[in-house]
C-alpha cells in the first residue's frame, strides 16, 4: 500500500476509536457497562498507535520524497537538509495537526496510567470523555479540512519547493514548536478534570489535587516553548529583536497568562477554599486560548510570520472554540451555589490577598494583549477596514502591569496567610529591598538611564532578593528539600522571570542600530566596537546559495552574516550572524551587496545589552518547573474554619 492510503488508514482509525470512546464511557457513566475501563484502555491503546503510525508513516514519506503524498509535494524537496526535512512535519498546518494529536493521545496514555486504580470514580470517567471528545475533535480535522494524506500525481522529475526557507535555516526550528505543543496540549488534562468536577458536582480541591502536577508541567513547556521561539527569532529574522507582538507569539502568551494566574490562584483554594469559581473560570479559559492560539495560526486571518495559508480549518476550530466556551460557562453557571467559597480574605495585606491582586492583574494583562491581537478582526469584520495595532499600544499598555507584577513577585511570597503587620513585613522584606536598592545603584554606575529601565532594576532586584532569601531560608531548614516541591521551585522560576525582565529592559531601552556601507578592509566604530569587513564568500549549498560578509569584531573573532537565496522557493532571506557575551550582543545583518561596487556590503549592526541572560533567564524558569513538581514538604490548611472541603485526593 502507499503511504497516502497506510496514512489514510491510520487516521480513520483512531477517529473511529475516539468517537468509540466517547461511546463506552457514556455507556459506562450510564451504567449498562460495568467494565467500561477495560475498555477504554484498548481502545486508547490502538488510537495511540494509530497516531504514532501516521506520523511515522509521514515522517517515512517525508525522508524518501514521497511526492505521491500531497503534504510532501507542497513542503517537501529532496534539496531539504536532513533535520529541517524531518522538521517539515510540523512546518505547515496537516503536519502541525498530526503533531498536535499524537502529543494529545501521549497525555490520554498518560492519564489512563495514573489513574488506573480509580476507574469506579465518576470524575475520572467524565474527564476521560472529555478528553475522548477532544481527540475526536482533532482527528476528525484530519479527516476534513487538514487531511494530511491527500493524494497528488507528480509529473516525471518532480520535485518539490520545500517548507519556508525561514524555516530550514536554524536548528532550533526542529525543538520550538514540539516543546509549545507538549504546553499547548498538556493544558487538556487540567481542563478534562475541570469539567468533570463542573459536571459530578466535585467543585471542591479534589480536581486541583489530582492534576496540580499536570498543569505545572504543561506551563513549564509552553514556557520553553516561547523562549525557544523569541531565541528563534532572534537569530533567524535579523530585525534584531525577539519579541515583536506578532499576533502568533500573542497567542502563545495569552494562554500563559492566564495559566499562571491559575497556578498561583489555585494555592488559595487549596489553603483557604477560596476563588473556585476563579479557578475553574481560568483554567477553562487557558484551555480555550489554547483553541483560540490554533485558530489565530492556522486559519490564516491574521497576518504574521508564523501564520500558514488560509483554509478551511478556520470554522471549524472557532466553532470548537465557541462550543468550549458556551459549555463551560453553562456548567459554571450550574454549579453556582455550590463553588461559593467557605473562606473569605481576612486582610488585603495577606498571601491571599496579594495572590487575588496578582490574578486581576494577570488577567488585565490577557485582556489588553488578547484586545490588541483580534482587533484588526473585528474592525475588518464590522466595516471591512483593515488595520494593525503595533507595538506602541502593546508598551504601553503592558508596562505598567508588568512592574506591579514585579512589586508583587517581591512582596506575596514573604506575606503570611490570612493577615500581616508591619513588623513581620519590614523584617522580611528588609533584605529584599536593599538588594532592589543596590541593583538600581549598580545600573547607574554601569551607564543605565531612564525611569523605566532603572525601575526595572530596581523591582526586579527587590523581587529576585526576595525569591533568594525564600530559597535561603528552606534549604538551611531542609536542606536539598529546600530546593524541591511546588513553593520552592517556584521561587527558582521567579528568579528566571526577574533575569527575562532585567534583561527584557535593559536590551529594549538601549538598543543601538546602524546601518553602514563598507568596502573590504575597512573599519568602523560604533558604541565601543571595532568592526572590519574583510570581505565577502560565495557558497553553494543543496538547496540554497548563499554570500556571506566577513566582519570581524574587536579584532577577536570573525562572523559571517549573508544572504541566501532559495531558487526552488523563489526566496531570499538574510542570514544574520550574533556574537553574544554576558555584557551585550551585536547582532549583524547584510542587507544589500550593491551591485557595481566591487565587493562592498551595506551592513546593519544592533547592539543590546543583557541579551544572553533572556536564555538564561528561560533556562532557570524551566529548571524551577521540574523542581516545582518534586514533591515536597506537606502542608496543612491554615485553620479548620478555612480548611478545603475533605474529598477523595486523587494527586
Amino acid at each position: 500500500m502507499s503511504n497516502s492510503s497506510l496514512g489514510a488508514a491510520a487516521v480513520a482509525l483512531g477517529t473511529a476509536c475516539a468517537l468509540a470512546g466517547i461511546v463506552i464511557v457514556a455507556l459506562g457513566l450510564a451504567g449498562r457497562r460495568p467494565r467500561w475501563f477495560a475498555d477504554v484502555v484498548r481502545l486508547v491503546t490502538v488510537m495511540t498507535a494509530a497516531s504514532v503510525a501516521s506520523v511515522v508513516i509521514m515522517e517515512r514519506a517525508l525522508i524518501t520524497r514521497d511526492f505521491t503524498v500531497a503534504f510532501v509535494a507542497e513542503n517537501g524537496s529532496s534539496r531539504t537538509p536532513a533535520l529541517f526535512n524531518v522538521a517539515t512535519l510540523w512546518s505547515a498546518l496537516e503536519g502541525s495537526i498530526l503533531l498536535w494529536t499524537v502529543i494529545l493521545c501521549g497525555y490520554v496514555v498518560a492519564v489512563v496510567l495514573k489513574f488506573r486504580h480509580r476507574r469506579d470514580d465518576p470524575m475520572v470517567a467524565w474527564a476521560f470523555l472529555t478528553l475522548f471528545v477532544v481527540c475526536s475533535f482533532f482527528f476528525l480535522l484530519m479527516l476534513g479540512p487538514a487531511a494530511p494524506f491527500g493524494s497528488f500525481d507528480p509529473p516525471v522529475g518532480y520535485d518539490g519547493r520545500g517548507p519556508n526557507p525561514l524555516l530550514q535555516n536554524h536548528i532550533l526550528m526542529a525543538f520550538h514548536p514540539p516543546v509549545l505543543y507538549l504546553g499547548y496540549v498538556g493544558f487538556t488534562v487540567p481542563f478534562a478534570f475541570a469539567i468533570s468536577a463542573l459536571v459530578t458536582g466535585r467543585v471542591g480541591e479534589g480536581w486541583l489535587l489530582a492534576t496540580r502536577r499536570w498543569t505545572v508541567m504543561a506551563w513549564g513547556y509552553l514556557t520553553l516553548g516561547i523562549v525557544l521561539g523569541a531565541w528563534w527569532s532572534y537569530e533567524t529574522l535579523g530585525w534584531g529583536g525577539y519579541w515583536a507582538w506578532d499576533p502568533v507569539e500573542n497567542a502563545s502568551f495569552l494562554p500563559w497568562l492566564t495559566g499562571t494566574a491559575f497556578l498561583h490562584s489555585v494555592m488559595v483554594q487549596e489553603r483557604r477554599g477560596m476563588l473556585r469559581v476563579w479557578n475553574l473560570s481560568l483554567v477553562i479559559a487557558t484551555f480555550s486560548l489554547t483553541i483560540l492560539g490554533t485558530f489565530i495560526t492556522r486559519s490564516g486571518v491574521l497576518q504574521s510570520v508564523h501564520a500558514f495559508v488560509e483554509s478551511g480549518i478556520g470554522p471549524a476550530i472557532l466553532g470548537f472554540f465557541g462550543l468550549i466556551v458556551v459549555v463551560s460557562l453553562g456548567l459554571i453557571a450550574w454549579r453556582g451555589d455550590e463553588l461559593r467559597s467557605p473562606g473569605r480574605i481576612d486582610s488585603p495585606i495577606s498571601r491571599e490577598g496579594a495572590f487575588l491582586a496578582n490574578n486581576v492583574l494577570f488577567a488585565a494583562f490577557a485582556f489588553i494583549v488578547l484586545l490588541g491581537t483580534v482587533f484588526p478582526l473585528i474592525v475588518e469584520a464590522i466595516d471591512g477596514r483593515t488595520i494593525s495595532v503595533g507595538n506602541p499600544y502593546f508598551e504601553r499598555m503592558t508596562m505598567p502591569v508588568g512592574f506591579v507584577l514585579l512589586f508583587l513577585m517581591a512582596i506575596a511570597p514573604v506575606l503570611p496567610w490570612r493577615k500581616a503587620s508591619t513588623t513581620v513585613l519590614s523584617q522580611r522584606l528588609i533584605w529584599p529591598a536593599w538588594i532592589g536598592v543596590g541593583s538600581m545603584v549598580f545600573a547607574l554606575v554601569v551607564g543605565a538611564r531612564g525611569w523605566a529601565p532603572m525601575l526595572a532594576f530596581g523591582l526586579g532586584g527587590f523581587a529576585g532578593g526576595a525569591a533568594l532569601r525564600q530559597v535561603v531560608l528552606a534549604t538551611r531548614r531542609q536542606g536539598w528539600r529546600g530546593l524541591v516541591g511546588r513553593t520552592n521551585g517556584g521561587m527558582i522560576v521567579h528568579m528566571g522571570v526577574v533575569l527575562i525582565a532585567i534583561a527584557f529592559a535593559a536590551s529594549n531601552a538601549y538598543v543601538r542600530q546602524g546601518e553602514f556601507t563598507l568596502q573590504p578592509g575597512e573599519t568602523v566604530v560604533f558604541a565601543d566596537h571595532t568592526l572590519t569587513y574583510e570581505g565577502s564568500d560565495f557558497v553553494e549549498y543543496p538547496n540554497r546559495s548563499e554570500r556571506t560578509a566577513r566582519v570581524n569584531i574587536d579584532g577577536a573573532k570573525v562572523y559571517e552574516p549573508g544572504i541566501a537565496t532559495y531558487p526552488f522557493a523563489g526566496q531570499t532571506i538574510g542570514v544574520p550572524s550574533v556574537r553574544s557575551t554576558p555584557i551585550d550582543d551585536i547582532a549583524l545583518s547584510v542587507l544589500q551587496f550593491p551591485e557595481g561596487i566591487d565587493d562592498a556590503v551595506i551592513l546593519r549592526v544592533t547592539i543590546q545589552p543583557l541579551i544572553i541572560w533572556l536564555w538564561i533567564g528561560g533556562l532557570v524558569m524551566a529548571a524551577g518547573t521540574v523542581l516545582a513538581v518534586v514533591p515536597g514538604r506537606r502542608r496543612q490548611p491554615t485553620a479548620p474554619t478555612s480548611a478545603p472541603i475533605v474529598e477523595e485526593v486523587m494527586a
